[in-house]
């Protein structure tokens, strides 16, 4: 079981050398027993403009399918956002952008301040950001609506063991309607990450993840890993943050995410799928939409 923490752990850790490897599962086929619109639902706009590590023709193609399947339109943005060019769009999601050069943010002041100001009109908003170097390129944007970025890797005590996989259930999860679906049967009880970075709680936003007590952040894949076979490395407590936040923002809607593979279904060579199939992972993804989209809540 170790030996396969680790393995993951690297695959996931290291999307440089494994993006060759690391694919959408071409299996993948939602099923929907009653999906959210017959019709034309809204169009959900995914950024496809900042080097992004997921992106709807890619890793984020399963993410796609789901939307479909419920009814909305997705679409990839290629160019950076303007206040001419979210006009169309109702929800938008940006997945594990990368920056020019390391350290860097992925986002210019004129786009942080269209993004910000059309959210505050009514827009919605579904930013994630992976473990690094993702939250770097993506902590300026999450500044501008109050979220602190962790910018590192969270490996939490899972089963009696430290795991970069955490899986969160009953005291982890917040009360807000993404967590209780429109009925009974889309409660969500237990969603799985898959490596990622800590995400602050603002006031007045829900921990939909909260991370558990023992949690700890280092900054990089190597401490991480020695922290997963029982090393000791410096860490620091993440107690209090969270893997995922939801909140208004003027008259719009905001979550984020501090991991991506749990939106989508990715095949890891040797080690087999993860992501939406896992717990209530599409459960989760689906709700998270459905209450941007203002279907619930």
């Amino acid at each position: 079981m170790l030996k396969i923490l680790l393995a993951l752990l690297v695959t996931l850790l290291l999307p440089v050398a494994s993006s060759a490897q690391q694919h959408a599962d071409p299996k993948y086929a939602p099923q929907m027993a009653r999906p959210a619109y017959g019709g034309a639902g809204p169009i959900v706009v995914v950024d496809d403009s900042h080097d992004n590590f997921h992106t709807l023709e890619g890793k984020y193609a399963p993410f796609g399918e789901l939307l479909a399947a419920d009814g909305y339109r997705p679409r990839s943005a290629t160019q950076h956002f303007s206040a001419l060019s979210l006009q169309e769009v109702d929800i938008l999601v940006i997945a594990n952008a990368r920056s020019s050069a390391p350290g860097l943010s992925a986002f210019g002041q004129e786009e942080i301040t269209a993004i910000g100001n059309w959210v505050k009109k009514g827009g919605s908003l579904l930013l994630i950001s992976d473990h690094a170097p993702f939250g770097t390129a993506a902590s300026r944007l999450a500044e501008a609506f109050g979220v602190n970025m962790g910018v590192g890797f969270v490996v939490a005590r899972t089963g009696g063991r430290n795991s970069s996989q955490i899986l969160f259930r009953k005291e982890d999860l917040g009360e807000h309607p993404i967590l209780d679906g429109r009925n009974q049967s889309e409660r969500v009880h237990s969603v799985e990450s898959f490596t990622g970075q800590s995400l602050s709680v603002p006031p007045g936003a829900v921990a939909l993840l909260g991370l558990p007590r023992d949690a700890l952040e280092v900054e990089t894949s190597v401490d991480a890993g020695e922290l997963i076979r029982g090393g000791r490395v410096l860490a620091r407590s993440v107690a209090g943050r969270a893997q995922a936040v939801a909140f208004m923002f003027g008259k719009g809607r905001v979550v984020m995410a501090g991991d991506a593979a749990m939106f989508t279904e990715q095949v890891i060579p040797g080690l087999g799928r993860v992501g939406l199939r896992d717990h209530d992972n599409q459960q989760f993804a689906l709700n998270v939409i459905h209450w941007l989209s203002r279907l619930i809540g």
